[in-house]
């Protein structure tokens, strides 16, 4: 499949108490059916949509446009199931500590097969949106999705606090689009996005499989120190100086950016395992941004494979503007989707005005 992002204007705050109730026992509602309806697997598909998603947050009583709906969402639906294992959901993370104890959650979960799997997929997701893909969002929320078949999606958030925007990526089932698992390719599930980031570092764009695999060609061929040196000589360069990544303040590679006792010391940690693929580099603890731009620029001057300044993020509202900017409306897709949730509202067990609220604010869209 492939990946979707959606950039949503930054709010603070937590939803009121009155209103996060009321979502749980609509979205159980909803849930409930989907599942019932089309099956754990169809749902993880939907979730991992962010079209879907964001449908799913607006009628549940939130702001279509606001960042909140990624956490609130989230959490309601992870609330909801929390005592229902017969519907074989379990979901697992949240916001800041709570994302941070997610590998605990999983290995505790008695009801899903082989929980280091999916500890290993909650580690590298969130690698690669905060370190592969450096666009200036920092993750703050992340929540896995997995059913009783062992599907599962990722749905998280990133901070941006300089443009006060928040961006969210998604993830269903696979972690490469690549036929070559040795490389992490164009692994999300599509993209939405209201706000394009200019020189983006774009580690798992569909032209980088060759660097991928260059750079673990390097690591097990060179000595730590070598590779060190090789990257400073490259930043202290003429070349690097005037012509190479005028980025972002963020983004900017400079001297100073560096602990080179640092960067040796995680380069002999690379080295003194097998590198089979670039998972294996990712997951290696120490690799972040810094260490992946030092790789990538070695890659660049070694082998001459440039890194990619693309931002991922392709459309910039969820379903097309109305003039056709940024690109035209999918009526196909526009139509799928509210009749599905028409359909879901409609055999619910919400009734009276909280269910004309909903079907209102579909009629609306």
């Amino acid at each position: 499949m492939q990946r979707k992002f959606a950039d949503l204007p930054l709010h603070y705050g937590e939803a009121p108490r009155w209103l996060f109730e009321r979502q749980k026992k609509l979205l159980f509602e909803l849930i409930r059916l989907v599942i019932i309806e089309f099956g754990t697997k169809e749902l993880i598909t939907r979730l991992s949509d962010p079209v879907w998603f964001q449908i799913l947050g607006c009628i549940s009583g939130f702001d279509w446009h606001s960042s909140g709906v990624t956490t609130t969402v989230t959490a309601a639906i992870k609330e909801a199931f929390r005592n229902k294992k017969e519907y074989g959901l379990f979901i697992f993370g949240g916001k800041g500590k709570t994302a941070r104890n997610t590998p605990n959650e999983i290995l505790s979960c008695k009801e899903i097969d082989n929980p280091q799997n999916f500890v290993t997929i909650s580690r590298l997701t969130a690698k690669v949106d905060n370190s592969c893909i450096q666009d200036g969002y920092q993750i703050y929320h992340h929540t896995i999705f997995v059913d009783k078949d062992n599907n599962w999606c990722v749905v998280q958030q990133g901070m941006n606090l300089s443009n006060r925007y928040a961006r969210r990526y998604h993830w269903c089932n696979v972690i490469t689009k690549s036929s070559d698992e040795k490389t992490i390719i164009q692994p999300h599930t599509g993209i939405v996005s209201q706000k394009k980031e200019n020189n983006v570092l774009n580690f798992v764009d569909k032209n980088q499989d060759k660097p991928q695999k260059a750079i673990i060609e390097y690591i097990n061929l060179q000595k730590p120190e070598d590779i060190v040196k090789e990257f400073e000589k490259i930043v202290n360069s003429k070349d690097f100086v005037e012509k190479h990544y005028v980025l972002p303040q963020r983004h900017y590679i400079s001297l100073e950016d560096y602990d080179y006792k640092k960067l040796y010391k995680i380069m002999c940690k690379l080295k003194s395992q097998e590198l089979n693929s670039f998972k294996d580099v990712l997951l290696t603890e120490g690799v972040g941004p810094k260490t992946l731009r030092a790789l990538w620029l070695i890659s660049e001057a070694v082998y001459n494979y440039p890194v990619s300044t693309l931002d991922p993020a392709r459309f910039s509202f969820a379903f097309g503007g109305k003039d056709g900017h940024p690109y035209p409306v999918d009526r196909k897709t526009y139509d799928e989707t509210l009749s599905l949730f028409k359909y879901l509202v409609d055999k619910s067990k919400v009734e009276g005005k909280e269910k004309l609220r909903m079907l209102k604010i579909l009629a609306c869209m």
